[in-house]
């Protein structure tokens, strides 16, 4: 079987359970590490990837292969579930999906997550001084520096041109500097995010 992030196959997983279990292996574990760098909770990051996938599945048949790789995609859709479910924090509406979340998960996924998001609270440190950045600014940064995405691919998933993008980018870097500097916050600054 090919694999499902070629560009045509995507639009399968819509249809063809073998299809999504394929694209589902393949792309768990970045979603994971994507969504743990974001959140905190260990059973709202598992109901999250798993609305990340279920969000892939309605979504796959409008893919677009000429506007990216199934994996830049998917980090589009896995910034919309986590733009979706902070305004459903903000209203209050959070809290049932979290307590149905944690019943689904055993004792093995929940240390499994809990062990991801320890390792990811560097990153969770770093992107709560990203808080403090005007949104577009910030959502080019994560794209770039946290999920490796080129400057050009960052900007098609955010909508906006390359220039754009790259000015967003130095904006960013520039901030998160200042407000970063081991003198004031005793963090050290990551190379990969501050060049």
């Amino acid at each position: 079987m090919r694999r499902t992030s070629e560009g045509g196959d995507l639009r399968r997983i819509a249809r063809e359970a073998g299809a999504f279990e394929v694209f589902y292996r393949e792309h768990v574990e970045a979603v994971q590490r994507f969504i743990a760098r974001r959140v905190g909770d260990p059973h709202l990051a598992a109901d999250l990837t798993a609305d990340v996938f279920v969000a892939v599945i309605d979504s796959a048949e409008g893919y677009r292969p000429e506007l990216g790789d199934p994996a830049r995609w998917l980090f589009g859709v896995a910034r919309n579930v986590l733009a979706a479910d902070r305004r459903r924090s903000a209203r209050g509406l959070r809290a049932a999906g979290r307590l149905a979340g944690r019943a689904l998960l055993d004792e093995d996924d929940l240390a499994e997550l809990e062990a991801r998001i320890d390792a990811e609270s560097h990153a969770r440190r770093l992107y709560e001084a990203m808080d403090q950045l005007p949104e577009g600014e910030r959502a080019v940064l994560e794209l770039v520096a946290l999920d490796g995405l080129p400057v050009s691919d960052a900007a098609r998933v955010l909508g906006i041109r390359a220039s754009n993008a790259r000015v967003r980018l130095h904006r960013a870097r520039r901030q998160l500097r200042h407000r970063l500097t081991p003198a004031t916050t005793g963090i050290a600054t990551p190379t990969e995010v501050l060049p």
